[in-house]
């Protein structure tokens, strides 16, 4: 990354985007109608995010979604690969643009960033530049760190993330989706690569209502960030589809074992 950020004597006015990130889980039955379900409820909401990003996507999940007419519409997408699972990542076409425009972000470079781990997992990373400062760049991280027992990987994990948000050209950015923070190690990985737990900066405890997984209450999807302003951060919990039984009847099923989480925040 080469681009030179621009050091003018006056600020320019920080800018307002909002980002939903979900594990969608991709060992659950009916996995395209989950997503997609999960897609209709973020986008139903009145505060509709400028930037989603999914974790655990299948390929026929992400063959599904790009056959939404909301998407196709509405949304760039990122995140095409030959895997069992990977990230993906939309971003608004009122907000992003490949070329310059007066009034959008515009999409730089997406790549993916390779991590040690114990399941092919990577950082996908989308670079923005503002369009009132289109010298300086913003970059953006969706993450599925390794899972588990695995803390030293995610120890590297995020240290090689974190990093990627400092390397020059780059003037902050966030890494959002699933951490997998099982361990009490994990606890102080984002403060200890110099970061902020959005979560924590706007709530100051990881109250009752802050966990995101329901198979163990653990709040293992985070925000982190640094050169940002969070303004706001949610959760966002899971419906059910129904699923019939064979002979009748319905069994109940969420649509992710995880919540989603909204942040909004300024550059």
């Amino acid at each position: 990354m080469t681009t030179k950020i621009s050091r003018g004597s006056s600020s320019p006015q920080r800018l307002r985007l909002s980002l939903v990130t979900w594990n969608i889980d991709f060992q659950s039955p009916r996995a395209s109608s989950r997503a997609n379900h999960i897609l209709e409820h973020v986008l139903e909401k009145s505060r509709a995010p400028d930037i989603i990003f999914l974790q655990e996507v299948r390929p026929d999940v992400h063959a599904s979604l790009l056959d939404n007419p909301k998407v196709r519409k509405a949304f760039l997408t990122t995140g095409t690969e030959d895997a069992s699972y990977f990230t993906m990542g939309l971003l608004s076409r009122t907000r992003f643009a490949s070329a310059k425009e007066e009034v959008k972000f515009i999409l730089g470079p997406v790549s993916r960033v390779e991590l040690p781990s114990a399941y092919d997992r990577d950082g996908l990373c989308v670079d923005i530049l503002p369009p009132n400062a289109p010298d300086s760049v913003c970059r953006l991280i969706n993450v599925h760190l390794d899972s588990l027992w695995q803390l030293p990987n995610r120890t590297q994990q995020l240290k090689t993330l974190a990093n990627a948000l400092r390397e020059p050209g780059c003037g902050g950015g966030l890494i959002a989706g699933d951490f997998n923070s099982i361990n009490p190690g994990d606890k102080a990985l984002i403060k200890d690569n110099g970061l902020e737990d959005a979560w924590l900066a706007l709530h100051g405890s990881t109250d009752p209502d802050a966990p995101t997984w329901s198979l163990k209450p653990q709040r293992l999807d985070k925000v982190a960030t640094t050169g940002l302003k969070v303004e706001e951060i949610e959760i966002l919990h899971p419906g059910v589809i129904e699923v019939p039984k064979p002979g009748g009847g319905s069994d109940w099923l969420e649509w992710s074992d995880h919540s989603g989480l909204r942040c909004v925040f300024t550059i």
